[in-house]
């Protein structure tokens, strides 16, 4: 989509009443609620977080609420820019990237906020440390606008270490400030508040969870479409990983696990899945390195009916990351029927572990080789562990329910 100019107060949201009786919003004359969001970059290619805003604006805006999202152009492909705005009831406004990049700077989407901040109810920020979360609190402070803060899994104790000496000078200028101003600090599992606990001030928190529109997965592709695109896997047990090619997702424990594996089960191969985020070539190296180059298909980035081939044909998903605020592809292979095997430190882990959707273990190439080769080999439990995900995933992550409990929490903080 192409970035838009800065909007005039006459295309800022306007307040709408809700006419006659409503079954999402509260019946007859409820008022919608005035929601911005605020990312660094809404590009497929950032994964998780861009996926996130863009579902979670849709399944509000079908309630009947004025939604929009204020981004950046970084990381967006050429069709990506040119491409039209979906219409889903959401106001994508997309503004250049300038310099420093790696701040994600960009003036423009200051001045857009000025403007359509104050004509909010409440503004939701993701992510910390960059340079929108910065100017859209310091806006919402102005202006008298709360704001629900997201932090993307950043306050995970994995993540929160990395880079410190950098991190803290962020801290200092503006990150604890808009930390301890925030109405809420919005987290996607129960696991996710648990471990942001000791760097939040004691703010507030809500968990409301990632979900998927479950009607796109309510008739699932035959079998075989992924495979007969990839010849190279006929006759052999696939073990998907899909997502970021990035150093928190376990790649460096996965393939030397697949690599212990595969000499137990010669039929199994890995394939790889997603966009490369700057670890491609080190994950190619722990494959060199195992002596398994040649059992690895690397597919890129995979979207809609594709991606939901893979997880049909697949006979696990695998996704042994080193920190996972949610992990929304796992909910994607559980909807699709593919038992999973993933770490504890994914933050969903407890709720796939209790509803035996899948295994789950530390990261850890001994016991991710193990539970790859128990699902290869068990068919039956496979079976019973992928049926066992596609309920969960129906009955806790449906936009349908989740986005009721996100209005609440809009509704709570919202200016009065």
């Amino acid at each position: 989509m192409r970035p838009a100019p800065a909007p005039r107060k006459a295309d800022c949201p306007k307040p709408r009443n809700l006419r006659g009786s409503c079954p999402f919003s509260g019946g007859p004359g409820v008022a919608a609620i005035r929601i911005v969001h605020v990312i660094a970059s809404i590009a497929a290619a950032t994964g998780g977080p861009a996926r996130a805003v863009a579902d979670m604006a849709r399944a509000v805006a079908a309630r009947g609420h004025d939604v929009s999202i204020y981004t950046t152009d970084r990381d967006m492909t050429d069709a990506e820019r040119a491409a039209p705005a979906p219409d889903d009831g959401v106001a994508r406004h997309v503004f250049a990237q300038g310099h420093p990049a790696a701040f994600a700077t960009s003036w423009p989407l200051a001045r857009a906020l000025d403007e359509a901040i104050p004509a909010a109810d409440i503004v939701h920020i993701h992510s910390l440390y960059l340079f929108h979360v910065w100017y859209a609190a310091r806006v919402c402070r102005h202006a008298g606008v709360p704001y629900l803060l997201r932090p993307h899994g950043t306050l995970d104790p994995f993540l929160w270490k990395r880079s410190r000496f950098k991190k803290r000078l962020v801290e200092l200028a503006f990150q604890n400030r808009v930390i301890r101003n925030a109405a809420a600090l919005h987290y996607t599992a129960e696991e996710e508040m648990r471990l942001a606990e000791p760097y939040t001030f004691g703010a507030p928190g809500v968990v409301v969870p990632n979900g998927l529109d479950m009607a796109e997965y309510a008739n699932l592709p035959a079998q075989g479409g992924f495979l007969a695109r990839h010849p190279e896997l006929a006759g052999t047990k696939p073990v998907l990983f899909l997502s970021r090619i990035n150093f928190k997702k376990g790649l460096d424990v996965l393939i030397p696990a697949f690599a212990k594996a595969i000499a137990a089960d010669p039929a199994l191969r890995l394939v790889i899945a997603g966009p490369d985020d700057g670890y491609k070539a080190a994950a190619e190296g722990f494959a060199r390195a195992a002596g398994v180059a040649d059992r690895i298909v690397w597919t890129g980035m995979l979207t809609g009916e594709e991606k939901r081939q893979a997880f049909v044909d697949c006979t696990l998903f695998a996704l042994p990351s080193w920190s996972e605020n949610f992990g929304i592809a796992i909910v994607e292979a559980m909807a699709c029927g593919a038992p999973v095997v993933i770490s504890d430190r994914v933050n969903i882990w407890r709720e796939i572990k209790g509803a035996e959707a899948g295994l789950v273990s530390p990261p850890d190439v001994d016991h991710v080789a193990a539970h790859i080769l128990l699902l290869a080999g068990d068919r039956h439990r496979a079976q019973r562990m992928g049926a066992a995900g596609r309920k969960l995933a129906a009955g806790r992550y449906d936009w349908k329910n989740i986005a009721a409990d996100l209005e609440r929490v809009y509704r709570e903080h919202a200016r009065k």
